[in-house]
This record gives structure tokens, sequence and C-alpha cells, in this order.
């Protein structure tokens, strides 16, 4: 029996009428592209059945899906029931992951950033290593008098909506006056942007004494230095997968609202504070199309979770991909 033939009696299989002449596209966040990544290699030498997702942005994704540009779409930033119900959209989360302050000073590891540090570096107020807003979380560590550079997405965003979301949570006066959005005029004049979280890992890496918001697994890829990060209950956490479990494990994502939740600084002591979930968007009346799509993450939850704790991501909960089964047969698409 030739390789080829066995491939597509396991995709029968596995996957229930899935052909290996299938291709399925996506396209839209970067937060999740290397797991999603390593999920259709793996589906593919699985069942020989290729899904090609290309890492564009959430705001692209939602604007793909919207256009019936793909089969399905990446975005961090979820839709609300409303949206979707009038862009004719089925939502559900795909993996839960972290977003790190990623940082280059020169010799200086184990930093420690405040939440009042994060929004005032954001806000571009605080203009050099040294001050004492962010030495007063370092005691013994020597900060060097640089300017500080902040490193933000340039492109429409679901990491910078989550982040954003995050300040938000953290000072009524970002709220107000910025509130969470996935693009920024960022305020103060130490900013620059690069696209994708490749994009800000690139310019963290060239930049002395910069510092950006970033996912989790592309700071690790590329080998970026991520501080502690104060939380809620005012314990500084450093970004590891057993403190991302601890913060996803909050998260109260509900079938009857399309699974429509932020997550982003939760409660608990040992909870790291800036998580999100990322989401997948189908067109409602490509029912057989979608079938398709989610046999792909039926098998990625049942199959994917080594991958996904490898990168740093929280594989979903079974008690929650439970929930999204049940949501994909009330809507015909399982």
């Amino acid at each position: 029996m030739t390789k080829v033939i066995k491939l597509a009696l396991v995709a029968s299989v596995l996957a229930g009428g899935l052909s290996a002449n299938d291709v399925l596209k996506g396209s839209g966040a970067s937060f999740p592209y290397s797991v999603y990544q390593k999920w259709t290699k793996a589906y593919y030498k699985a069942t020989g059945i290729k899904v090609d997702y290309i890492s564009k942005g959430s705001s692209k994704g939602i604007k793909d899906a919207k256009a019936r540009q793909v089969d399905f779409a990446g975005t961090d930033k979820p839709l609300s029931p409303k949206v979707l119900k009038q862009n004719n959209l089925y939502q559900f989360p795909g993996v839960v992951g972290a977003i790190t302050m990623g940082y280059n000073i020169p010799g200086v590891s184990n930093l420690k950033l405040s939440r009042s540090a994060i929004v005032a570096i954001s806000e571009g107020k605080i203009k050099y290593w040294d001050n004492k807003l962010i030495t007063a979380a370092n005691a013994g560590l020597k900060l060097p008098h640089e300017k500080v550079t902040f490193v933000h997405r340039a492109d429409g965003s679901g990491t910078t909506f989550n982040y954003t979301y995050f300040l938000s949570k953290v000072s009524k006066e970002w709220r107000h006056t910025y509130g969470a959005k996935k693009s920024l005029n960022w305020p103060g004049n130490q900013h620059i942007g690069g696209n994708k979280n490749t994009g800000v890992a690139s310019l963290i890496k060239q930049t002395p004494y910069s510092v950006g918001y970033i996912d989790y697994a592309d700071a690790q890829k590329n080998g970026i230095v991520m501080a502690s990060v104060e939380n809620r209950a005012g314990h500084y956490i450093k970004p590891e997968l057993k403190a991302f479990q601890i913060a996803a494990a909050k998260a109260n994502l509900d079938p009857k609202k399309d699974f429509y939740s932020i997550i982003a600084d939760p409660k608990g002591a040992y909870s790291y504070p800036i998580v999100a979930a990322t989401f997948i968007l189908v067109p409602a009346e490509k029912q057989e199309t979608n079938k398709k799509v989610t046999a792909f993450f039926d098998w990625s939850y049942k199959n994917g979770q080594e991958i996904a704790k490898s990168l740093g991501f929280v594989p979903l909960p079974d008690a929650l991909t439970d929930k999204i089964r049940k949501y994909w047969e009330e809507k015909g698409i399982r």
C-alpha cells in the first residue's frame, strides 16, 4: 500500500468524509500563528488534508471573514453576538495565550514591571530606564540612564486590542483617553511600530534599551528577555505556562454568547495578568466547508495539546471543548 493511500485512509477514519484534495484556507491573527502553523503540519501528516493559515493580523482576518475571502479567520478580538449576527458569522475559541513585556537592556535580566510602570511606558511618560516608577520595583538592579524606546504593533492587531484592554483595566485615565483598540496613535515620542508580532520581535532585538508587548511564543522563539509583570493581587509573575494556565482557568467563555469574552487581567494571586483567548470565525452559510474547518480544530483540540504547551499556549480544557462541539452541532457545522 502506498504512503498516499495510507494517508487517505487515515484521513477518512479521523475526519469522516474529508478528502485529501481539500485545502482549507484561513487568515488573520498573528498571535496564535505559531501554534496554528504546527497544528496544520501535524494535521496534514496525520490525515493528508492541507490547511493554509496566513498570518495577517486580526483586523485583516476579520475583514477577510466578512468578505468571504477565506474558509476561516483568526482574531484575538472577539466579535460580539450582535456583530456576528450582522455579518452571518459563527465564532469559537482556538487557544489561550499570553502577551509579555519583552525588553532589550544589555546586561539586565529579572526586570519587574509594575502595573503603573507599564501604563506610563505606554503613555510615553517614562523617558529613562532609571525612572523611579521602574526602579521602585527593582531594588538591587542597576538600571541605566538610557532612553526608553517603546515598541508596539504598527498594523491592526488583536494583540494590541488585548494589551490596551489590559491597560484600560489598570488605568482609568488610559481607559477614558485611549480605550481598548486594535490600532492606536500611540502617545509620546519614544515609540516605534512593527508589523505583526514577528516585526515587534525584530525591533526589540535590534533596538537596545527598548521594551514592547509581544506574544510569548514569538518572544521565546526570538530569545527575547521577558519581564515579570505585577498582577491584580500585587504579585510579580514570571511569564510561564503554569501562570498562564492559572489565568486561563478564570475565563468565562459562554456558547450562548458565541464565546464572546475578554479575559485580560484575571483575578488570582498567581495569575499572569496579560492573557488572551484567540478566536476562529466561520461564515454561517458554508456549512459543508465549516464541517471541514471544525474537523481540523476538533483534531487539534484532541491531538495538539502538547504542541500548544511547547509553545507556551494553554490548550482549552475538556469542559470547554465539549461546549464548543455542542455549539458546532447546534449550528449544524459538525
